[in-house]
């Protein structure tokens, strides 16, 4: 403790006071940057960064992974909801609203001489399973994971990130994608989901491919375009000179020892090239119905596409990794690392391949599988701003059905769990349950919960006193009430398909009140030393 603690006791009081404003003033000012981009009326933030890149978003998460914060308390609040967008895949601005009103309504008690400890007693007694967590539980509809549900489920979320029609046109795919690598009861695998940027055309035509799309094309011209029932050949196969690993050199004395070197070069080639053919014929014969592709991993020379362009088979030469992996999940078949074994039964099977040139761009669609366990994304946008959007908004949209199906429930959104919330803990069982001062921690997460409402509807232009209160009194007779953000009015939001996922909600609340608590009992900011500095024996860093 310093000489003028000692000398003035209230000069130690008034330097702990003033770090716990700074935090109350940290949380307040960050939810006041993030509550204009709430609900589907919220609006746009825009980030310019050093180079002069400009980024227009509403979304949460990348605001606050991108924006510059400078102060700590505000840091750590960033932090933590980006956190709760890794775990649940949204709620990341939610979280920083309810810390923000939590620590808002702290203030207004310690301001009247509340020791912030009651008041953090009051937050956890709030949120124990007996009351905030029970009734969360208690609160959800167990439902069976249906379309037109998922439906409502993914239009909620993207409608929170998108305008309202570009939301509508997106939803069906997102949902579509989910339902084609769902096979209960696993829990689907996101990553089965390829996601795929195209600058062309405009956003409304981004669409879902039930196959593969790469991002290159054929490097023959004469090599068909158009491909139906098509037999698929994954090679890991390298049809080019091979280049030897170590330093080598061939003599010759005259142009007839060239050219039998180089014959003898080109006949291993060759005879992988005889194999492919022959596997072709077998399976094709002389059907021009049927078609035969490969793609394969490694190079393929001019000779060698030379010989498949006479046999009329489509190749792709130099296809990603990523792609190789998919492409057996996707048309069956086995991928091959020799030419030795081949045979009908390690190919897979596509009903059509097409090669789609946009400007000096080439792309290839592998379409109309039998079964395909991973799909295709394709966001289309005129710029690389709508489409980092839309990539964005597309795997909030998709992560909210993936929770859907693994939590088997929903929870009525459009701020009616809050509200419901808000009145549990007010009411009377709750009175009886909570005694003493504790009760005034209680109220203020009660009050703070409201915050969710009030932003819903001060974001959709409507009064929110007037909002708030019919929404209050339709709770009162019982009803599960949101806002409607058409009207300003209560609605029931189960009959209108607007809902929250579970676990988002469960955790954001328990993420917001942690966070609150621990820096209502965060009294002093001290700087501390730097790592690897050397320390006296002191304690101070040495000269």
């Amino acid at each position: 403790m310093s000489a003028t603690s000692l000398l003035n006791p209230k000069a130690e009081s008034v330097r702990r006071g003033e770090a716990l404003r700074v935090n109350i003033a940290a949380g307040e000012g960050l939810q006041d940057v993030l509550k204009s981009n709430l609900g589907p009326s919220g609006t746009l933030k825009m980030l310019v960064d050093g180079s002069g890149q400009i980024t227009l978003t509403k979304d949460g998460q990348k605001l606050l992974r991108e924006m510059t914060i400078q102060n700590p308390t505000a840091v750590m609040i960033a932090r933590a909801a980006t956190a709760l967008d890794d775990i649940a895949g949204d709620g990341t601005t939610s979280v920083v609203l309810l810390v923000g009103e939590l620590l808002k309504q702290a203030r207004r008690y310690i301001e009247e001489g509340l020791h912030p400890r009651i008041i953090t007693e009051g937050f956890e007694l709030a949120k124990t399973a007996d009351d905030v967590a029970q009734f969360l539980d208690d609160f959800k509809i167990p439902r069976e994971p249906d379309r037109e549900l998922l439906l409502s489920v993914a239009r909620t979320s993207l409608s929170t990130k998108l305008n309202k029609t570009l939301a509508e046109s997106l939803t069906p795919s997102i949902v579509d994608a989910v339902l084609a690598i769902y096979n209960p009861p696993a829990k689907p695998d996101l990553h089965m989901i390829e996601i795929m940027k195209m600058q062309h055309r405009t956003a409304s035509e981004t669409q879902l491919i039930r196959g593969l799309a790469l991002d290159h094309g054929a490097r023959h011209p004469d090599m068909p375009k158009r491909v139906e029932n098509a037999y698929i050949l994954t090679l890991n196969v390298s049809l080019e000179y091979e280049k030897s690993e170590v330093n080598s050199s061939f003599f010759y004395s005259s142009a007839t020892q060239r050219e039998k070197l180089v014959e003898s070069e080109r006949r291993f080639v060759d005879e992988k090239l005889r194999k492919i053919v022959e596997l072709k014929k077998e399976v094709c014969g002389d059907d021009p119905k049927k078609g035969f592709v490969i793609i394969n991993q490694k190079g393929i020379d001019p000779l060698s596409l030379d010989v498949l362009v006479k046999n009329g088979i489509f190749a792709l030469r130099r296809a990603k990794r990523r792609n190789m992996e998919r492409l057996q999940l996707v048309c069956g078949g086995t991928a091959q690392n020799s030419v030795d074994d081949l045979s009908p039964d390690i190919l897979g099977w596509a009903g059509l391949v097409y090669e789609h040139t946009l400007g000096e761009e080439k792309y290839t669609f592998v379409e109309e599988v039998k079964n395909p366990k991973s799909v295709t994304l394709l966001i289309k946008g005129p710029n690389t701003h709508t489409i980092t959007q839309i990539q964005d908004a597309v795997r909030d949209g998709l992560r909210s059905v993936y929770n859907m199906i693994v939590d088997g429930s929903v929870v009525p959104g459009a701020g009616a769990f809050q509200v419901a919330c808000a009145a549990h803990l007010t009411g009377e069982s709750m009175r009886k349950q909570v005694k003493g001062k504790a009760r005034t921690g209680v109220q203020a997460f009660a009050d703070a919960l409201l915050i969710i409402p009030k932003t819903l509807a001060a974001n959709g232009g409507y009064d929110i006193q007037d909002s708030l209160a019919a929404l209050q009194d339709e709770q009162v007779e019982g009803n599960i009430v949101g806002i409607n953000l058409d009207t300003g009015e209560p609605m029931d939001p189960v009959a209108q398909g607007v809902f929250d996922s579970f676990r988002v909600l469960r955790n954001s609340i328990a993420s917001a009140s942690s966070i609150a608590s621990n820096l209502l009992l965060c009294d002093e900011l001290l700087k501390a030393r730097q790592m690897g500095a050397k320390t006296g024996p002191s304690g101070a860093p040495e000269e």
